[in-house]
């Protein structure tokens, strides 16, 4: 029932446009997708006639249909993922079966179009996009992603793990053959070829922009690390030793991230010898931050100035990019709130869903091009992915530790209800005045909470109900152990200062 969604989360903030712009989004979001049903493609529900049918309105696995369902995790609307969970099962035969015909290899290689219907091959079997490597990585990490924020070991061992299984195999025997490694290359490196970066060049000549994209290299390291942690979850390390074995060899001879200097410092680019200042059609050099998952507010110094000049040195020409390159944004600390309420009222139909539209000419967008030509073609169902924008300026925990407000104006009042966090926690917070009057941590499964502390100047008191729970500190984070079903209520202890 809608009584029973919106019980899931709640926000009440003291920007009236975002708190608007969070619950119409959940809205559409609902009406859209829900347990046992089809997975919506690019335009969900509504297609008909010459709405909602350019690309056949198809799966697109190079984000857009990846997108929409990240605002289900932070949201606590993790049931809304599990379509998304179906349609990779529905993918796998032929995704296998294309590994093994066509690449004569282990595993599975996801195509880069599907559709939700029976499908006996690669519907997209051919160069350009189709060899965009990075979307066999990214296509199941979003199951990884489901374990770590609920912790159900069930939905792991049952769903997750043999699709993260079979990509991963199959990313181990693409590094691994003679073509990828070895003198040839001139070094000791797993690479990734050929590969085409994220709808940019295609193929080149002498295959010029077709090696270890940024997309490829850090997608299939998030691959290997969740490979790994869910085989000790699961206790399958002896089952998969070879396999483990494979992954630390690659890893430790693992390809540079390519890079490049620019007035602003050295910057990532989307693939080795890019000339800086490319107008990218997504966000395709600061994948790192997200969703590599490498970078962010958690990095240390270097990195984090490498993650930040690679994002103000972007330029985007639109079109790929309202919820993708501001979630970048957040998880580095610097999105500028009012130029994204802009972009998004920019962007906004007048049924109050967003469409993508023209940013900047100098890619594929001439003077000429419609600013709106997106718009005609229907509703984008990814935009609908916009709370997680504001989500994650209200909360992060990706690092599997709780980062309150890392986005938020300190003026500017707020407060959330049951926000989902890393390590199945239900988050609630008020902040008031800049200050923290309430933050009540849910746990389902037990576990070591760990969060950064709001209160820089004071001790923090942990209560479960009228018992007080032991809590540590490391630098400015603190610690305390749960128990499964119980609720804490963290504060600073007075005059602790």
């Amino acid at each position: 029932s809608w009584k029973d969604y919106w019980s899931h989360s709640g926000v009440a903030l003291g920007d009236a446009e975002l708190e608007r712009c969070w619950y119409r989004n959940l809205y559409f979001l609902n009406c859209a997708v829900r347990e046992g049903v089809t997975c919506p493609g690019l335009f969900a529900n509504w297609s008909y006639g010459k709405i909602g049918t350019p690309w056949h309105g198809d799966y697109h696995m190079n984000y857009n249909t990846q997108q929409p369902f990240w605002v289900t995790f932070s949201s606590n609307h993790v049931e809304k993922h599990l379509p998304y969970v179906a349609m990779v099962h529905h993918l796998l035969p032929s995704s296998m079966a294309w590994a093994k015909d066509y690449y004569q290899m282990r595993g599975a290689f996801f195509p880069h179009s599907a559709y939700p219907v029976e499908m006996t091959m690669n519907s997209y079997p051919v160069p350009t996009w189709g060899w965009e490597v990075f979307e066999t990585p990214w296509t199941v990490q979003s199951l990884w992603w489901h374990y770590t924020y609920t912790l159900d070991r069930d939905f792991l061992e049952q769903q997750a793990f043999e699709p993260i299984r079979q990509a991963t195999r199959f990313m181990i025997d693409y590094m691994t053959r003679p073509e990828a490694h070895g003198p040839a290359w001139g070094d000791d490196r797993y690479h990734i070829f050929p590969t085409v970066p994220p709808e940019l060049y295609g193929l080149m000549p002498g295959f010029k922009r077709n090696a270890d994209g940024l997309s490829d290299l850090t997608l299939t390291k998030f691959l290997f690390n969740a490979f790994v942690e869910a085989c000790r979850v699961l206790d399958r390390e002896a089952d998969e030793q070879e396999t483990l074995q494979a992954i630390q060899t690659i890893l430790a001879h693992y390809p540079d991230y390519p890079t490049a200097d620019t007035d602003m410092g050295r910057t990532f680019v989307s693939v080795r010898d890019e000339a800086p200042g490319i107008v990218y059609n997504c966000p395709a050099n600061t994948v790192t931050v997200f969703p590599g998952e490498e970078h962010g507010l958690h990095s240390g110094e270097e990195d984090y100035a490498l993650a930040l000049n690679s994002y103000r040195h972007q330029q985007n020409e639109g079109g790929n990019e309202l919820v993708f390159l501001n979630l970048q944004a957040v998880r580095l600390g610097v999105l500028d709130l009012e130029r994204f309420k802009r972009q998004v009222g920019y962007c906004c139909l007048p049924n109050g869903a967003c469409t993508d539209k023209v940013l900047q000419t100098g890619g594929r967008y001439q003077d000429t091009t419609k600013f709106d030509w997106m718009g005609v073609h229907g509703i984008w169902f990814e935009n609908f992915a916009l709370p997680v924008v504001i989500n994650e300026c209200l909360m992060q925990s990706y690092t599997g530790i709780i980062r309150l407000f890392p986005n938020w104006p300190a003026g500017c009042d707020a407060q959330f209800t049951t926000l989902r966090a890393v390590g199945a926690f239900l988050v609630s917070c008020e902040r008031k005045a800049g200050e923290i009057r309430s933050l009540v941590i849910h746990s389902e499964k037990g576990g070591s909470c760990r969060l950064y502390s709001p209160w820089s100047d004071a001790s923090v008191k942990v209560l479960q109900g009228k018992t007080e729970v032991k809590v540590t500190a490391q630098g400015d984070v603190i610690a305390f152990d749960t128990n499964p079903g119980a609720t804490y209520l963290v504060s600073a202890v007075c005059g602790s200062a």
